[in-house]
């Protein structure tokens, strides 16, 4: 996940305890930790070197599923998780949908495209959430959003403009724009329902991808050194990613998760270019700049508006990569 932090203009109508400063230092480390994890998702994957991304779907899915729930046994256990389940309703079934779609698409998306279109199109995320919830629940839009959301537009049409061309599989653009609506959609979400637990959610959209994938594998049996760098996949990239969040993100303003989440498609592609020598295009980078830029200076204008700093915010479900 991306996994990027919802937009800081749509504030949770639930009301949050204050926080302790050194509360919001360990949260602002354990944001920051998840956004480190989940950027290591690409140069992980570019190790694996099986034929079926539905095979690695499917296992990367499995020990992400075995992660979380032995996390959430450790927190809440047994029965706490199994209230967890219970009472995430239709928000938590729409967020497992999302992250579903959005985590099988990644995976499918490396085959066809570059590491950095993915990431640099999910660092649109918090913007594109603000659009969706315009469009979905009229929730106010400032100026400044709409021309972020203009310029993170811009952005994402000039990495895509490469498929129209040919330089590459328009497939890999398409499913790379599917992951960022698929998360912005979970934030929206998230942010509707902030009384609502996502962890539950995320594991279930886990289950969902691992048997869809399931399904459309030609074959499970993988070799050891594949199946070693499909563990790390699926639990430290996704499953501990996701717990940091989860640990961290409620004890820090919505404004500094989402610089924080900027560090995953930031650091990813500079990973990939070192390890594998994947170089991004020119047009990525161009188009990869203008969404990061519109990104970052709407998080500080908006940081710059809140008047309680210490306040926690709520943010939305990151891209959890």
């Amino acid at each position: 996940m991306t996994d990027t932090a919802s937009s800081p203009a749509a504030p949770s109508s639930t009301a949050l305890p204050a926080v302790s400063p050194r509360e919001e230092r360990i949260g602002m480390l354990l944001v920051f930790l998840s956004a480190l994890m989940w950027s290591f998702g690409g140069t992980i994957a570019r190790f694996i070197h099986i034929g079926d991304s539905w095979t690695v779907v499917f296992w990367r899915s499995l020990w992400a599923v075995a992660f979380l729930i032995a996390f959430m046994l450790w927190r809440d256990g047994w029965r706490g998780t199994l209230n967890l389940f219970r009472h995430m309703g239709l928000p938590g079934l729409g967020v497992a949908f999302c992250f579903a779609t959005a985590s099988t698409s990644f995976v499918v998306a490396l085959a066809y495209t570059t590491v950095a279109n993915i990431l640099l199109m999910q660092a649109g995320v918090p913007l594109l959430a603000a659009l969706l919830a315009w469009l979905l629940f009229r929730e106010r839009v400032g100026p400044a959003t709409w021309i972020a959301i203009a310029a993170v537009i811009a952005g994402v049409a000039i990495m895509v403009s490469e498929s129209l061309g040919g330089a590459v599989s328009p497939i890999g653009d398409g499913l790379a724009l599917m992951i960022a609506v698929m998360f912005s959609l979970a934030t929206v979400i998230t942010r509707r329902f902030a009384h609502v637990r996502m962890v539950p959610a995320t594991c279930l959209g886990a289950l969902l991808a691992g048997a869809f994938a399931a399904s459309q594998a030609s074959a499970f049996a993988v070799p050891g050194r594949d199946m070693g760098f499909l563990f790390a996949f699926g639990v430290i990239n996704l499953g501990v990613g996701l717990a940091f969040f989860a640990m961290g993100a409620r004890l820090v303003p919505a404004a500094i998760a989402a610089l924080l989440g900027t560090f995953e498609p930031i650091l990813g592609p500079i990973w990939v270019w070192l390890v594998h020598s994947e170089v991004p295009s020119m047009r990525t980078i161009i188009g990869g700049t203008v969404v990061v830029t519109a990104l970052l200076i709407h998080i500080g204008l908006e940081f710059k508006r809140q008047t309680r700093p210490t306040r926690p915010g709520v943010t939305g479900l990151p891209s959890p990569n």
